[in-house]
């Protein structure tokens, strides 16, 4: 996951949102993915890889068709709304006349009969479509001369509704409160990893060090301060830095979505050729990687490939803004097969480039130091810093959006706002605070990564998507009736989807969690 998508009220092309869908997957979690695929073997991680790319398209799917269900419920609600307000006021005027005139009995015998009839034609279409009498009302007031063409009108994404919100519509208060803390978790998650890259590509690049240094080895010479401690002396500085702007509010731009673009493509684009160009060549760095690797290599390929596809809280401020979905699931397809063969491209150049023991947890770190493949200064320190300026634009906008979903969990329940220093000052510190503890602590991005994605990740691609998905498709049916359908429906439709992805999700996490017990005792 690369960061939050674009903070523009602007429209764009289908193809301008495919690009934004593959700047906002391909991310961190890609620079881990080569380590930890080398580690899990050829064959199972090209499998995992696979099956958790279609898992993540099938979940991305039930985000939109939610995301339609949901403007069509508010368009619903709020022509209903209008109506019952102006019958209300049809009601309060003929009160003013009959008041006003003796002649008013017959006008309002008139409208009564009026109104009996009306009644009449649209109990009578209501029969015919099968379609609640109050939706069929809508209809005949707008005056709109198809009515199956209203009806598909009511699933257009033209407002963007927000994850939060969508789980406000179909969930209960516990659902709601279970949503905002997986979201947290996942953000401070995010932020642990931030707050490890950036550090620790900040003391490769300046300290003497090899492949095979240590974080206990001197950072300069002997009596240098050891590399650890210059890794928190970065992290300090770091997190000062850009820290604060949680204190704050702070947008990502256009222009900064626009050159953090063009950074990662060039960046990922520049280490998949130079690995190719040293398996063409047949240096002396040639070898042959694992084939399959130890079982206990699975579950953190697995939290790190979930994390690398991670999209969907994203998708309703990058899919809304779209003008043309008429084709919005084929997009999607061509655009997370692109991504897949992109992750593939990128794991199997870099597994037959490089040694395990030369791949970094932060694969642009492979390329920096005493390394054969890359000799251009220029271009070592370019890849070397690709994270820290990437990921330092992200940042701010992470926590600022963790603070700003913290005070959503505790919201008090009267509505009124708490005093300023907690406002200001606590929940900014709140936000901050735990990340920065677990980077002094530790410097294993891939362990982070894989943590998130197999916890938090899991439970935003996969339960809470199928669990809105599933609401969504009964209130709809509630309000519209059985031929009312969703245009913007998934191509996995049936309810065994649903079931699929939460003993799918279950199963995983069950899954990655003894793993974890084995492995600690």
């Amino acid at each position: 996951m690369a960061g939050g998508g674009p903070d523009t009220g602007e429209l764009y092309s289908p193809w301008v949102g495919l690009i934004f869908v593959f700047n906002l997957i391909v991310g961190t979690g890609a620079l881990t993915m080569p380590k930890a695929f080398g580690q899990a073997g050829l064959v199972l991680s090209g499998l995992i890889i696979i099956a958790l790319a279609f898992m993540s398209f099938m979940t991305a799917t039930f985000v939109i068709e939610a995301m339609a269900a949901a403007n069509a419920i508010i368009r619903y609600k709020r022509k209903e709304k209008k109506r019952e307000l102006e019958e209300t006021d049809s009601n309060s005027s003929s009160s003013c006349e009959s008041i006003e005139s003796l002649y008013s009995d017959n006008e309002n015998t008139e409208k009564r009969s009026l109104l009996h009839s009306q009644r009449a034609s649209r109990n009578k279409i209501s029969s015919y479509d099968g379609a609640s009498p109050s939706v069929n009302n809508v209809a005949i007031q707008s005056g709109v001369p198809s009515l199956k063409k209203k009806k598909s009108d009511f699933f257009d994404i033209t407002e963007r509704v927000e994850m939060g919100q969508m789980a406000s519509m179909y969930f209960s208060k516990v659902g709601v409160y279970i949503f905002n803390v997986a979201l947290a978790v996942y953000l401070y998650g995010d932020l642990a990893i931030y707050a490890v890259t950036v550090p620790k590509s900040l003391m490769n690049i300046t300290c003497s060090s090899t492949h095979s240094s240590r974080d206990t080895d001197p950072c300069w010479g002997k009596d240098s301060m050891s590399r650890m401690n210059a890794y928190r002396l970065f992290l300090a500085i770091f997190v000062t830095s850009l820290g604060s702007f949680a204190f704050f509010d702070l947008t990502k731009t256009k222009y900064l979505q626009i050159v953090t673009s063009l950074l990662r493509w060039s960046a990922f684009g520049l280490m998949i050729i130079l690995a190719i160009i040293v398996l063409v060549e047949g240096k002396e760095h040639k070898h042959k990687p694992r084939l399959v690797g130890p079982f206990e290599s699975i579950p953190n390929l697995f939290g790190i490939c979930v994390y690398s596809f991670m999209c969907h809280h994203s998708l309703p401020s990058l899919v809304t803004p779209i003008n043309d979905k008429s084709k919005l699931t084929r997009f999607f397809f061509g655009d997370y097969m692109l991504i897949l063969v992109f992750y593939l491209m990128l794991c199997f150049t870099a597994v037959f480039a490089f040694t395990l023991v030369e791949l970094q947890d932060i694969y642009t770190l492979s390329f920096f130091g005493d390394n054969p493949v890359l000799d251009i200064a220029v271009l070592q320190y370019f890849l070397a810093l690709f994270p820290v300026f990437t990921l330092s634009t992200n940042f701010p906008i992470i926590a600022i959006t963790l603070r700003n979903n913290l005070k959503t969990i505790f919201a008090r329940r009267t509505g009124q706002p708490y005093h300023w220093v907690i406002d200001r000052l606590f929940f900014p510190l709140l936000a901050i605070v735990p990340p920065v503890i677990v980077a002094f602590a530790t410097t294993n991005v891939t362990e982070l990564v894989g943590i998130t994605g197999s916890y938090a990740g899991a439970v935003i691609q996969y339960i809470i998507p199928a669990s809105m998905v599933y609401y969504g498709r009964r209130e709809t049916k509630k309000l519209f009736g059985e031929r009312w359908g969703n245009k913007h429906r998934s191509p996995f439709h049936h309810k065994a989807w649903c079931i699929f992805v939460m003993l799918w999700a279950v199963v995983c996490v069950g899954f990655v969690t003894a793993d974890h017990i084995i492995s600690g005792s």
